[in-house]
This record gives structure tokens, C-alpha cells and sequence, in this order.
């Protein structure tokens, strides 16, 4: 399974550059990235393409602390909509907090909490993860 689209939602132009290059190492990467600064802006696109029924990201990459509406405050509002295809959540922070790992693992759609920063062999980890391929290497 290739992972077509790929959703960031994270404010720091630097963690967002390293990731679209790490995205476009990975093999089971397809194309297209979406970036948000944002939860608000991502809702409220995210919604949208819900509502059209346009097919959502297969992966977002969601960061906590973020300006406007943060990572939790996103999730909160996420889950209520009702889609087909739900996205791999996976929140990528720089907080090493056990309650914001605990509180992570709570929510049914998150798939893993990873401490930034993301690296090549953590990516294909996830990629590899996704597709269902066994991670023992």
C-alpha cells in the first residue's frame, strides 16, 4: 500500500521542510503534502473535504502546541466528524510529558506519539507499520 497523501499540521516551517524531505526518501511515499500552521485551518479544510467527500490524507502528522487552536483542541473536533476512510493520526511533539502520552494513546484514531524529531529509519518505521510488513528487522 503506498501512502499517497500526507497531512502536517504543525507551526515550525523547520520540523515541516525536514519532514517533506524525509517524506520524499521513503519509497512508500506517493506525492502530495498538505501543510496547515494550524489545527483551525486544518478543521476547517479537513471539513471541508469530509463534507465533499473528497478523500482525506492517509497519515497526519499532528503537533500539540500550536497557536490559534492546538493539536488536542484538533483532535477533539476531528473525531466528531463521520468519514469513510479515517486517517493514521500520529501526534509528533516535541513533549516528553507522560500525561501527553497517556492522553495521546486515549484517542481511538491516534496511531502513535513519536518525539520530534522525526529521522529516516523512524519514518520507515511508520511506512513499514502501515503497510503492514513486519517491523522486526
Amino acid at each position: 500500500m503506498k501512502i499517497e497523501r500526507v497531512c502536517i499540521i504543525d507551526d515550525d516551517p523547520i520540523f515541516v521542510y525536514g519532514t517533506k524531505i524525509l517524506l520524499n526518501h521513503n519509497s512508500s511515499f506517493g506525492s502530495s503534502v498538505i501543510v496547515y500552521e494550524n489545527g483551525k485551518e486544518a478543521l476547517d479544510d479537513l471539513t471541508a473535504l469530509v463534507k465533499s467527500e473528497e478523500k482525506l490524507p492517509d497519515v497526519i502528522f499532528l503537533d500539540l502546541n500550536m497557536p490559534t487552536m492546538d493539536g488536542w483542541e484538533f483532535l477533539d473536533e476531528f473525531i466528531k466528524l463521520s468519514f469513510k476512510n479515517r486517517p493514521k493520526i500520529f501526534i509528533v511533539s516535541s513533549s516528553i510529558d507522560q500525561k501527553d502520552i497517556k492522553k495521546a494513546r486515549s484517542y481511538e484514531i491516534v496511531q502513535d506519539f513519536i518525539a520530534k524529531p522525526l529521522s529516516n529509519t523512524l519514518m520507515a518505521t511508520i511506512f513499514k507499520a502501515l503497510e503492514g510488513k513486519d517491523e522486526a528487522s
